[in-house]
């Protein structure tokens, strides 16, 4: 069943800001990473799903409702993190959580859980929101955010300022969360976060999705990475010009200074491949982990690539 739907959304405010033709959906109880980099697209799309912006094309669903014309139904569902905290001034941490808590009808024995996983005291909570740390205007936000115990929540960098140990335990909780069939959407520029809690990732850039995969289909993907150094120069070029007539063995890169090649080869090949090697002396040769970080900024090597040509 899909809970969060995302279609063909449109919001352009020129100079090429804004995302274009977005489409993604979430299905009940997943947990789907949005990764990209600051001004991708990710905190846009997430304003729209909320019903915050109204799109210039398509449409964006919770539970089958348009975000943007049942906004009031569609927060009674949700928990929301906002990117960037902004708490109501003239408001102790304590008021403030009074007043989310008695309009969403939430349990004082789900806050008191809340309040002591994350650490959350007494002193602290009596401070002016104005007068607190980013880490505790973050740790209020999440406690807020999850306190009425939603069924979908919308997270938008939810550890940015917290310290490790927090991050740690927001991404326990998160795990925990999902167990019990939470359906959550989580929006990060964080790698470890993202690979740690999510069932699917896309990648957005410049505004447009590039990428959308199940993320046990990257960590146990059958296209590895290998490098290999050979003795001598010779052995290395011949053994890159063998490859033209070998389709199955794809050359990524060759560096003719240290000997070393770097190809991607699937599996099932792996015997062709020794096979080959096998009329050259080689020094090393090992498997390069194809990492999330690694994946992602492929996107981004072919722009550093083009200015480094400019």
């Amino acid at each position: 069943m899909e809970i969060i739907q995302v279609e063909h959304l449109t919001k352009d405010y020129g100079y090429g800001r804004g995302v274009f033709d977005v489409s993604f959906s979430i299905q009940k109880g997943e947990v789907f990473g949005f990764l990209g980099p600051n001004g991708a697209g990710k905190s846009t799309t997430i304003r729209h799903l909320m019903g915050f912006s109204k799109p210039d094309k398509g449409k964006t669903s919770i539970l089958g409702l348009s975000t943007f014309r049942h906004y009031a139904q569609v927060l009674s569902h949700v928990g929301y993190i906002p990117g960037e905290i902004n708490l109501p001034d003239g408001l102790t941490g304590w008021e403030f959580i009074a007043m989310l808590q008695n309009m969403q009808k939430a349990s004082s024995s789900r806050l008191q859980e809340l309040l002591q996983l994350f650490e959350l005291d007494d002193i602290s909570l009596r401070s002016q929101t104005k007068r607190m740390s980013l880490g505790v205007k973050r740790k209020l936000a999440i406690v807020v955010a999850f306190m009425h115990d939603p069924d979908v929540l919308i997270l938008d960098e939810p550890t940015s300022g917290l310290d490790p140990v927090m991050q740690h335990v927001f991404i326990e909780f998160i795990k925990s969360e999902k167990e019990k069939g939470k359906t959550i959407l989580l929006s990060s520029h964080m790698f470890g976060e993202v690979e740690a809690t999510c069932d699917r990732i896309a990648i957005i850039k410049d505004g447009k999705i590039v990428s959308t995969f199940f993320t046990n289909d990257f960590k146990h993907a059958t296209q590895k990475i290998y490098e290999i150094q050979f003795l001598t120069a010779q052995d290395s070029q011949s053994f890159v010009s063998s490859l033209s007539a070998i389709k199955e063995i794809q050359l990524l890169e060759s560096n003719e200074k240290s000997n070393c090649v770097l190809l991607s080869i699937n599996d099932q090949n792996i015997n062709l491949l020794l096979q080959c090697l096998s009329n050259y002396t080689i020094n090393s040769f090992s498997q390069q982990k194809e990492t999330l970080e690694n994946y992602f900024m492929k996107f981004y090597q072919e722009d550093e690539k083009v200015e480094e040509i400019l």
